[in-house]
């Protein structure tokens, strides 16, 4: 078996994820990849001088067994000497500020995947806040990259959301971004480490389960057995690709708060939609219900030979075309 610890650090100095005397928040829900990815920072701890914290959601989703889950990271904590710092949501009947659970007649309603995310993450950034610590990590693997790659291709996202997850984005790492979850298992089983088994991940009551139990299955099977790797080299390179071309994009931009109608006009159609999203990020509008659909009623304006004024609502944004000039700002 591959030194995965070993291959673990060559991945974080290659990327440059984490260094000497990093402060490191560990998001461990006590499943395989998290407990492997616990068990490698605490065998480097020492070498490196890193500070470390865990920190874990109890959900509550699964009765007995989120209690299960959270007792078994807790004894992971006081096994390693690291303290640990718990989240306990409570979805029924106190809604959690995120989301909130609702049972009729026995039947409840399952928060999203984005919901659960959101209440992780936002505990995680607060503990890293709120101890000044530098970085985040999480346990996502290979496995996990190519069945995000799917999703996100099956629901129609361009070259930013192929590009899947990164090994670093912000303050948030993913040093096992490049492991297989097998490579992870035997890993576990030769230091005889045990882990909690989530059930709820052999349902199909979520959108990944489904890729993960049915489509990557079938793709392994009857198109290419080696799938997994295959997606997450393809994410390596569409994010190398959408790096350069965001790059490119910069320069394009203006320092005013008004876009040059005949530069953009004389932009490729790909950078030209680059360049507009990019204006609104700048601005610090809210994109996130900005589609492709309302890019292109942006283009109709700027491509227009009309010579009268123009102005659009548009998703909370207010668009006004004047001579050569397109402002964008919030209604």
């Amino acid at each position: 078996m591959k030194n995965l610890a070993k291959q673990f650090q060559n991945v974080s100095h290659q990327h440059q994820l984490w260094g000497k005397q990093s402060k490191i928040v560990l998001g461990v829900s006590g499943g395989a990849d998290s407990t492997c990815l616990l068990a490698i920072f605490s065998q480097l701890k020492k070498t490196y001088d890193l500070e470390l914290i865990i920190a874990h959601v109890n959900y509550g989703l699964r009765g007995a067994e989120s209690e299960t889950d959270e007792k078994f990271v807790r004894e992971l904590a006081s096994k390693y000497g690291l303290e640990i710092l718990v989240l306990n949501v409570q979805p029924h009947p106190a809604p959690c500020a995120t989301f909130s659970l609702t049972q009729e007649k026995g039947i409840g309603k399952i928060p999203s995947e984005n919901e659960l995310r959101d209440v992780r993450y936002a505990f995680f950034e607060k503990i890293r806040s709120a101890h000044k610590f530098d970085l985040i990590a999480v346990a996502h693997n290979l496995d996990d990259q190519a069945e995000t790659f799917l999703m996100r291709m099956l629901r129609g996202s361009g070259l930013k959301g192929l590009g899947a997850m990164q090994f670093k984005s912000g303050r948030l790492i993913r040093p096992l971004l490049a492991t297989p979850h097998s490579e992870i298992l035997s890993y576990l089983n030769q230091k005889k480490l045990g882990y909690r088994v989530d059930k709820t991940n052999f349902t199909l009551d979520f959108y990944r389960n489904k890729i993960r139990q049915q489509l990557i299955p079938l793709l392994e099977a009857d198109y290419n057995p080696n799938i997994k790797k295959t997606l997450f080299n393809a994410t390596l390179s569409i994010s190398e690709d959408e790096a350069f071309l965001e790059s490119a994009a910069e320069k394009y931009l203006p320092e005013k708060d008004s876009l040059s109608i005949k530069k953009i006009n004389e932009l490729h159609p790909a950078m030209q939609k680059r360049v507009l999203r990019n204006f609104i990020a700048r601005k610090k509008l809210d994109k996130k219900n900005l589609h492709a659909a309302h890019i292109e009623e942006l283009l109709k304006i700027i491509r227009s030979t009309k010579g009268k004024n123009q102005i659009i609502s548009l998703e909370g944004l207010k668009i006004i075309r004047k001579n050569d000039t397109v402002t964008i700002s919030k209604i």
